[in-house]
């Protein structure tokens, strides 16, 4: 009986009768509806003086709350293939009981172009909070999403962040493919022939190296404005000459080595000594 009675079961061995002398166990078991302080009485009515006779019963409901913080995360663009910094997700409990974790995962469209890492452990304190860390390494141009998914015990799970990231790939071309210088004197030097490097992909195309390599490459300069780094959509000059130090044919291979598909990036050079 009593106010919360409902959150107070019993069972016993007492029979309706019991012998002088003897006794009998009455089990009581707590299953609170509610959190807070949870009271009810154990009722026992017999033919003994004082009848009935009680015991009051008290108990404590605890449940546990999940909150994650924040609930979305927006990677910067990343090339494909690369992995971003971490970005942490903060999942708390202020509840009064523990939070149990079943599980923590990523679900979604592009699951696979997420990951992460917590210390969050089967179960979180009461007041206490864990860190997960997600990554985004995109396999795929273009906007990829996913969601971070945290199973538990708590009211309204699963609880989960959204996760949204761009995938990029620089692409590189170059314009012409081939140079022909007309016959120039040993020991002079042309007028430069212009080739241009374009980023015509989504992400930032990374330069290595801009190089005249193979054949005759003493008879061949370069000079360029392309720095290390060309933005997506941008391009840069590089202006070759030519100075041959023998006679009749030479010819040498300009290189670009980037980041991109297909490199290094190449233009024929030919040219004759005179």
């Amino acid at each position: 009986t009593g106010a919360d009675s409902g959150d107070f079961a019993q069972t016993n061995n007492c029979n309706s009768s019991l012998a002088a002398g003897a006794q009998c166990t009455i089990n009581v078991t707590f299953r609170p509806a509610a959190t807070g302080t949870r009271t009810g009485t154990l009722t026992v009515t017999d033919n003994a003086s004082g009848s009935p006779q009680t015991a009051s019963l008290t108990g404590t409901g605890v449940a546990p709350a999940a909150t994650l913080s924040p609930t979305s995360l927006t990677f910067a663009s990343q090339d494909v293939g690369a992995t971003s910094a971490p970005q942490a997700v903060t999942l708390s409990n202020p509840g009064s009981g523990p939070l149990s974790i079943s599980s923590i995962a990523i679900t979604g469209a592009n699951s696979g172009d997420f990951a992460q890492t917590n210390n969050c452990g089967s179960s979180v304190a009461a007041g206490a909070k864990c860190t997960i860390n997600v990554t985004f390494r995109p396999t795929a141009t273009g906007t990829r999403t996913g969601t971070l998914t945290v199973t538990d015990n708590a009211s309204g799970s699963p609880q989960t962040v959204s996760l949204t990231g761009i995938g990029v790939r620089p692409a590189a071309s170059v314009s012409p493919t081939s140079l022909l210088f007309l016959p120039q004197l040993i020991g002079t030097t042309s007028a430069p022939q212009r080739v241009t490097l374009s980023n015509t992909g989504s992400g930032p195309l990374l330069i290595n190296s801009i190089a005249t390599s193979g054949g005759n490459s003493g008879d061949f300069a370069q000079t360029n404005n392309c720095g290390s780094s060309l933005a997506a959509g941008a391009s840069c000059t590089i202006n070759v000459t030519f100075s041959p130090t023998g006679l009749l044919l030479r010819s040498s291979t300009l290189a670009i080595t980037d980041n991109a598909s297909g490199s290094p990036q190449t233009v024929s050079l030919t040219g004759t000594g005179l």
